[in-house]
């Protein structure tokens, strides 16, 4: 790399700068604009009109230069047309040759160039002049004609200018279409793939975005069907008004000035390109896959659903978190952004949002802290279990019983030691050890017994 080369992660950064320049408390969404474009994923707007969604992907997606954009206002009379294109009425017609066949085709535009040349070029009403424009003609006509018998009943769809060759797609509204244009955008956004008359057509888009004022209700039988339009849609994020005063002054501000609108950074599709395959090789640790385990786990404790594909494709979301942070591997706190993965209904939002505080901020803290409150527990069923008068020898037997949950936390605790990667997540584990010898020694002394080391029984085993 060249000094003057601008690294591509300051390059992303610039865009996503100057697209907040341009709206007010939007940086959520402008980030997950870049995680959705990083990672090749689809994202979801959900909020109020006016509130600059379509907006802020607009100002987005202009700043990738050399990127084919869709956009389309979905309703009840969309047709699959309007999005995927419609059939080349001349590639049904024997002896034609679709438009796509032709345009595509080096020889053909170069014997059509060659006989507008020959009749451009002369100037003279003399049978040498006409012997070069039939010459040429001859040769497109042959070569037309070989092309129309290659291609006879082959039905070929005319694409320009619609999703089967748009890098970005932006569809508003999204729930207001029909069933059918529904089922066809199910496989786009999930294979990015298009089927029409027979024939399955692969599709280039990077991301498709789509916004709606709402959520359907999934429970609706009529409605049911968007739910898996909804699921296909993996990044969601919602939008509110801008609550600050002097944020929304200085945006009314540059508004009446022309201030808006004006781009000062911005990325090639090359360039994008170039950024997924560096976001991509983020190496992702085994702690923080196995951190990501401990959310799903606690989160479907927490009754909210959370499926197996959407944990097993977690990963390009925190590698993409890490590549915008500066980070050379996925860290503990790059998970936080799952908080707009990993919901469904947004009466779950600040549920997830707070286990994966509570979980990736100080993870080991919150490993220590699950660890602790089962020796406590441990502890008073101990206790409860050797006041039992009726039952012989209870303090023995309880003993028995704590120790052999006390081996099983100690082995816990002696993993947390060795995966420590920090002076104060070793002291944590640590104190641990401390905790639960303490609590040890307590229930040995209880019922008379010579107090054994953890170190000492987990040895016996």
């Amino acid at each position: 790399m060249s000094t003057n080369q601008v690294p591509l992660r300051d390059k992303m950064l610039a865009v996503m700068a100057d697209v907040n320049a341009q709206v007010a408390e939007r940086e959520e969404l402008v980030e997950l604009i870049a995680i959705a474009l990083l990672t090749r994923k689809n994202l979801f707007l959900l909020g109020a009109p006016g509130q600059a969604k379509s907006y802020a992907i607009n100002a987005f997606r202009s700043r990738i230069t050399g990127a084919r954009q869709f956009e389309r206002l979905l309703s009840k009379q969309t047709d699959e047309e309007q999005l995927f294109g419609r059939i080349d009425l001349s590639s049904l017609i024997p002896g034609s040759v679709p438009e796509s066949v032709l345009k595509g085709d080096s020889v053909y535009e170069n014997l059509r160039f060659t006989l507008r040349c020959a009749i451009d070029g002369q100037q003279e009403d003399s049978p040498v002049t006409f012997d070069l424009i039939r010459k040429a003609t001859e040769k497109l006509d042959i070569y037309r004609s070989a092309l129309a018998a290659l291609h006879t009943g082959e039905p070929t769809v005319q694409t320009a200018g619609k999703i089967p060759e748009a890098d970005i797609v932006f569809l508003d509204e999204c729930f207001k279409a029909n069933d059918g244009v529904l089922n066809s955008l199910l496989t786009a956004l999930n294979e990015r793939k298009y089927t029409n008359e027979g024939r399955t057509y692969s599709i280039p888009t990077i991301s498709f975005f789509a916004a709606s004022n709402e959520i359907p209700n999934f429970a609706d039988p009529q409605e049911k069907i968007l739910e898996a339009l909804y699921d296909r849609l993996e990044l969601k994020v919602v939008t509110e008004n801008i609550s600050d005063r002097t944020k929304r002054l200085s945006v009314l501000r540059d508004k009446q000035n022309g201030h808006t609108g004006q781009i000062a950074a911005s990325i090639t599709l090359d360039e994008l390109e170039s950024m997924q395959q560096e976001v991509a090789a983020i190496p992702v640790p085994d702690s923080v896959n196995e951190l990501a385990d401990d959310i799903l786990c606690e989160l479907r404790k927490s009754g909210i659903p959370v499926s197996d594909r959407k944990y097993l494709n977690y990963y390009p979301i925190a590698q993409a978190k890490a590549w915008l942070s500066g980070h050379a591997t996925v860290e503990s706190k790059d998970l936080l952004t799952l908080k707009n993965y990993l919901w469904q209904k947004p009466g779950d939002r600040p549920a997830v949002e707070t286990t994966l505080n509570r979980m990736c901020v100080n993870p080991m803290q919150d490993k220590v802290n699950g660890i602790r409150a089962m020796a406590v527990e441990a502890q008073e069923e101990f206790d409860a279990a050797r006041q039992d008068a009726s039952k012989p020898k209870a303090g023995s037997r309880a003993l028995i019983k704590l120790r052999g949950e006390f081996i099983r936390l100690y082995g816990m605790q002696q993993d947390l030691a060795n995966a420590a990667q920090s002076d104060s997540e070793r002291a944590l584990t640590d104190g641990l050890l401390t905790d639960l010898e303490q609590i040890n020694k307590q229930a040995h002394e209880a019922v008379n017994f010579t107090h054994v080391p953890l170190e000492q029984m987990a040895a016996m085993q």
